[in-house]
């Protein structure tokens, strides 16, 4: 990756308010091509609500956002049009539950791009192998553990081929043993050169798979830089406090001390009369 390309997300004093809470201050962030981005943050600061602005499911409130050079805030920008070039994985999987994932994957194939049966059949299976799920297509999402149908989502993105993937906590829904098989995934496609700007509290795939950590606080960008950095030597005093607050999580409390008199009233057979505590 060289500045002498563009970039595929260019954000520019974005502001969003919800009557009068102003829960966006003045975004500017540019995502390189073939960069995975991670914003980091304590809950409410504006990270979800951040990406949901990147393809106007939340419409800004002032400033600018460009995808792949096109201004996606422009009147006489197709906002469906650009949509199919933003990728988007929810918390949430969004199926439909009445479709296998193969028809899943499929339906925007041959319902918005106009694809052939044969076509959109050959992308969909594509995308579903892409994804470690080849041998599911036809299973339907009640049948399917919830990180597969994370995974099954990831295809549905995957086959409009976007330009940009955008991910919204994406396992956080999931049960622990699950969640390996969706990082897996979205570090191959890392591998494979997507860009991707990602929400997540996936720390240790954040440093492990990140080209650059965002940190967020009240709608506002404190600091940015690698992950090596942002985790071993954070600038910003927020920052190092919510660093060590997620690397060094507090102790449990130390457990209760109970006094030889307690023991032995609470150690009394049925029946038995307990020893006085000496407390009146």
């Amino acid at each position: 990756m060289t500045t002498a390309q563009a970039p595929i997300l260019e954000i520019r004093g974005l502001r969003k308010s919800f009557h009068h809470v102003e829960v966006l201050r003045g975004i500017d962030l540019i995502v390189w091509p073939q960069q995975l981005v991670f914003i980091i943050g304590p809950s409410g600061s504006g990270k979800s609500t951040l990406l949901r602005c990147c393809n106007r499911l939340e419409e800004p409130t002032a400033g600018s956002i460009r995808i792949d050079g096109i201004d996606i805030m422009a009147r006489s920008t197709d906002i469906n049009a650009m949509r199919r070039r933003i990728g988007m994985v929810f918390q949430s999987f969004n199926l439909y539950p009445h479709m296998t994932a193969f028809g899943n994957v499929a339906l925007a194939l041959t319902k918005v791009l106009r694809k052939s049966r044969a076509e959109a059949e050959k992308i969909a299976l594509a995308a579903l192998a892409r994804v470690g799920l080849a041998e599911k297509a036809r299973a339907y999402p009640a049948e399917l553990s919830g990180g597969q149908q994370q995974r099954v989502a990831i295809a549905r993105s995957l086959a409009l081929e976007p330009k940009i993937m955008l991910f919204d906590e994406p396992t956080s829904a999931l049960d622990p043993e699950l969640v390996g098989g969706v990082l897996k995934v979205m570090r191959e496609l890392k591998q494979s050169g997507m860009t991707m700007l990602v929400v997540s509290h996936e720390m240790r795939f954040a440093r492990d798979a990140a080209d650059r950590i965002i940190f967020m606080d009240h709608g506002a960008i404190v600091e940015e830089g690698d992950p090596e950095r942002i985790f071993s030597k954070p600038r910003e005093p927020r920052t190092r406090a919510f660093i060590a607050e997620i690397i060094q999580p507090p102790p449990f409390p130390p457990p209760t001390q109970v006094g030889p008199a307690r023991l032995a009233h609470d150690s009394a057979e049925p029946g038995q009369a307990r020893v006085p505590s000496g407390e009146g």
